[in-house]
């Protein structure tokens, strides 16, 4: 292992690692040769998480479609045809149906999503009752809602929500390309202030997109070097959805997909690296590599918003042949 990229690569703690990252030097881990680069995530990985562990995730939609944003990437702007009819924000009471049944299938984090700009006045008081209900199902909670400002966030915190997911989708140089309706600098706003209400911080990006490698790995950069980095980062792999404009985009070399999950390991050693969107389309084998890169936390069940995801039988599987085990909940 190169000690001078990491000088601390061979030791039992990571106390020393460079507080600020420099593009120079994440460009110089993720281009290690690949058995290098994993044994050096997969290190990493051991010192701070138990081995062979994953922790189980749900994500509903709670509100479908007819979002103002642009997002070229995603089925429920209002901006593509992609044939999405939009819906109302669902009663309290069928979300916590749903969510009861998730932590019966295993699951320990309930992902709750809506597709907004940002939340209106009017719909406060039923996500706080949301957020309320799962909690007292035992379950961490995790909502995405678009944009917060910082009396959204405290109301939030102070129903319980543990985690607050809001990607930064790409790097600041790639942004706009992918999305004009907001600014990276609101992206990092509303992480701030979630950060500052005292809620965990989810947040990651999508990779496939048209993304250069500098790209995915400033994204990575940008993530932990965030005052606090995030406490658990999603890594998508684009999914092509018909009607939007990424319908066509080429999708991303496997190894390169996995390098992307080593290096936010590497340089986030104690987030969660969660597997996120895309792996309907991914072999078994590659999905064994980015659990070896890193990757600790997983979406279960049968979509993903509007997106298909693996099932819960299929996913079953292949944790038990790779002899990966959920994280229990009372290990939470």
């Amino acid at each position: 292992m190169n000690s001078e990229l990491y000088p601390n690569a061979a030791a039992s703690s990571f106390d020393g690692m460079p507080p600020q990252w420099t593009r120079e030097a994440a460009e110089a881990i993720h281009d290690l040769p690949f058995n290098d680069l994993l044994f050096l995530a997969q290190t990493i990985h051991r010192q701070n998480f138990e081995r062979n562990q994953v922790q189980l995730s749900r994500l509903l939609s709670i509100k479908t479609g007819g979002c103002p944003e642009d997002c070229n990437y995603c089925s429920q702007s209002a901006h593509h045809e992609s044939g999405l009819e939009a819906s109302k924000l669902m009663e309290v009471q069928s979300v916590i149906a749903e969510a009861r049944k998730a932590r019966d299938a295993g699951a320990t984090r309930y992902c709750m999503g809506a597709a907004w700009r940002s939340p209106k006045a009017r719909d406060m008081d039923a996500l706080l009752a949301m957020i309320e209900g799962v909690k007292g199902l035992g379950m961490e909670t995790c909502m995405t809602l678009g944009m917060l400002d910082l009396d959204q966030a405290h109301r939030l915190k102070q129903a319980g929500l543990d985690y607050y997911n809001h990607n930064i989708d790409t790097s600041e140089r790639y942004y706009g390309e992918v999305i004009k309706t907001r600014t990276f600098a609101d992206r990092l706003d509303t992480l701030a202030n979630v950060r500052e209400a005292g809620i965990n911080v989810c947040c990651g990006g999508i990779v496939g997109m048209g993304e250069e490698k500098a790209d995915r790995i400033d994204m990575l950069v940008t993530l932990a070097n965030l005052p606090s980095p995030p406490e658990s980062v999603p890594i998508n792999m684009l999914i092509p959805i018909a009607g939007t404009p990424l319908a066509e985009a080429d999708p991303i070399e496997p190894i390169e997909f996995v390098r992307a999950i080593a290096l936010a390991r590497i340089l986030m050693p104690k987030s969660d690296v969660r597997l996120s969107a895309g792996r309907t389309a991914m072999s078994d084998e590659m999905q064994a590599l980015c659990f070896f890169a890193g990757a600790n936390s997983i979406f279960v069940g049968d979509t993903l918003l509007t997106a298909e995801n693996p099932g819960e039988d299929k996913d079953s599987a292949l944790l038990h042949r790779l002899g990966i085990k959920p994280v229990a909940r009372e290990a939470l």
